[in-house]
């Protein structure tokens, strides 16, 4: 999925033909082929094997769903006990409904993918590219992710930019959807990006992870500092583009989607790159709380910090 946060590797494509068909990747193998078979079911049927399939994880004793618990402790204390109980058990059946949503993604085509999309905000999106300077499209790592940048290249011409899974055979599968639908770009391949953007293109990618390297600051998500990258506000910068926010959401019933792009950002980037990177992280927050099920609480947010902080994970913070 493009949430993986995982090392990068190789070129998927290079690996061909040296080992990646090793017994050791033969259960991936298998699994691909599992959820190539779960796309072509009716979305209906889809969504109600995603809720099953999330109950049944909900009672699984794993470390993600510990970080997740904790994460909606943290970022939600309004919420009483039971009101986190209901809300994780209610995000473990959105990641259900996720694993269908990846299937349609990767294998369907784009007639299927927009009969199920409400796209509000597009008149935002033409108006940048009319400027003729590009676009960056930032939005977060939200549990329909997949679907979400998949509606997105189905009606513009875009980059999208992601971590490859450090198993070669999914990273294969995951570059081989990327290409037929859009243009990946690595994570850290900024020239591209640049480029990109001053031939007028594009830009999607989702800022609201874990980031500890240079140029990261200490910016409040949900009122707690998390290490936070600023380098929406120097891509900004360096190649003119207008910035504008994506934001899903499955709606109620039989696998609908309402994606909606906000308008560009005035006076961005500003002074302080800090400021901006809060300015979006305010946004982001507004739209977790109105569709709170939805976010990936399984990402350790706030992990890593230094010891003028709190370890907030214990044993999962590895």
């Amino acid at each position: 999925m493009l949430c993986a946060a995982r090392e990068r590797v190789d070129s998927p494509h290079a690996l061909m033909g040296s080992g990646l068909y090793a017994p050791k990747y033969w259960p991936t193998w298998l699994a691909l082929g599992v959820l190539r078979s779960l796309e072509p079911l009716p979305e209906p049927l889809q969504m109600r094997l995603g809720v099953g399939l999330g109950k049944f994880l909900r009672r699984l004793p794993t470390s993600w769903l510990r970080i997740a618990r904790r994460n909606i402790a943290l970022c939600l204390p309004e919420l009483s006990a039971e009101q986190q109980s209901a809300l994780l058990d209610r995000h473990c059946e959105s990641l259900g409904m996720a694993l269908f949503e990846t299937a349609n993604t990767w294998w369907s085509d784009d007639a299927r993918i927009l009969r199920h999309a409400e796209i509000v905000g597009l008149e935002h999106l033409r108006a940048a590219l009319a400027q003729g300077r590009g676009a960056i499209m930032i939005g977060g790592h939200f549990t329909t992710i997949e679907i979400a940048t998949r509606i997105l290249s189905a009606v513009v011409p875009m980059s999208a930019v992601y971590r490859p899974p450090k198993n070669p055979v999914l990273a294969r599968a995951m570059l081989t959807s990327f290409e037929a639908h859009g243009i990946p770009i690595a994570y850290d391949d900024i020239r591209t990006m640049i480029r990109v953007l001053r031939k007028n293109g594009v830009v999607w990618y989702a800022p609201d992870q874990s980031y500890r390297n240079k140029g990261a600051a200490m910016v409040d998500f949900f009122g707690i500092p998390a290490a936070t990258t600023t380098a929406t506000s120097r891509l900004a910068q360096i190649s003119g583009a207008a910035v504008l926010t994506y934001f899903p959401e499955r709606l109620p019933g039989n696998a609908r989607y309402r994606v909606t792009i906000g308008p560009a950002f005035e006076n961005f980037p500003g002074d302080d790159p800090a400021e901006d990177a809060a300015r979006f992280a305010r946004l982001l927050e507004a739209h977790i709380r109105k569709v709170p099920e939805q976010y990936f609480w399984v990402h350790r947010r706030f992990k890593g910090l230094s010891a003028d902080y709190p370890d907030y994970y214990g044993r999962d913070s590895r």
